[in-house]
């Protein structure tokens, strides 16, 4: 815990309803964070993410931009959904707490945070915002509609921010040199947001199916976030 969470819980205490308001409360919590916070550097990343989202929303190159704004404002809400339950002691999804756990742990270095951060973002809430969205907007998430085609279409704007991240948090948390020579090069390399949302989709595609039977469906999100709490634990492995 960091002396200043309470401010953490207070920036994230209200779900936001707008792409503006999500870009608040992650202007917010970047504000609040110290460097030596791993949260920071997933949440910067998030932020740079969430603006570029936004400025392509607002445009015209897409078949249903209100359908991808509000995906982005659903999927937002259960990160700070999980951070808010986190500092107020209550259940937050196992693969956010492998994260917020060691938020302080200078051996990790910062892309450690930021893709422990996407890894749980878009392994574990990705499905469930987008299912969520689609009962919002009347849809059906389905492959070959104009919303599949709206959410790869960010893909590879994606992908240029996830891959200047990888050079530019390759540091320690505390801004140190790591190692010329770890494992950890291997395991950033084999990250790939593409195939990861793809795999996302296919899985909203199954709760969907699933959404008149709840029991089941928590089941299977739980699921989820059992394989993406594994992945995050051996993500967040110190550095040597």
């Amino acid at each position: 815990m960091f002396p200043y969470d309470p401010q953490l819980a207070a920036a994230t205490r209200n779900s936001p309803q707008s792409i503006a308001e999500v870009l608040q409360a992650l202007q917010s919590i970047d504000a609040i964070c110290a460097d030596g916070d791993g949260l920071r550097w997933f949440n910067r990343l998030y932020w740079e993410v969430t603006q570029k989202v936004a400025g392509l929303a607002s445009g015209s190159a897409f078949h249903d931009p209100p359908w991808l704004a509000e995906l982005d404002v659903q999927f937002a809400q259960l990160y700070l959904g999980a951070l808010h339950c986190w500092i107020a002691g209550g259940r937050c999804p196992g693969c956010w707490k492998a994260l917020f756990a060691v938020r302080s742990n200078a051996q990790l270095a910062r892309i450690q945070f930021a893709l422990a951060g996407i890894n749980a973002h878009i392994n574990r809430d990705l499905a469930a915002a987008i299912t969520a969205t689609c009962s919002t907007r009347d849809t059906v998430p389905e492959h070959g509609t104009p919303q599949y085609t709206d959410y790869t279409a960010i893909n590879s704007t994606l992908e240029e921010l996830i891959e200047t991240a990888k050079r530019e948090l390759h540091v320690r948390l505390l801004g140190d040199g790591l190692p010329e020579v770890s494992r950890l090069e291997e395991t950033v390399a084999a990250w790939g947001t593409s195939a990861a949302r793809e795999q996302a989709w296919n899985h909203a595609e199954a709760l969907w199916q699933l959404r008149e039977l709840p029991m089941i469906a928590a089941g299977y999100l739980d699921g989820l976030d059992g394989l993406t709490t594994f992945g995050n634990k051996a993500l967040l492995v110190p550095v040597p």
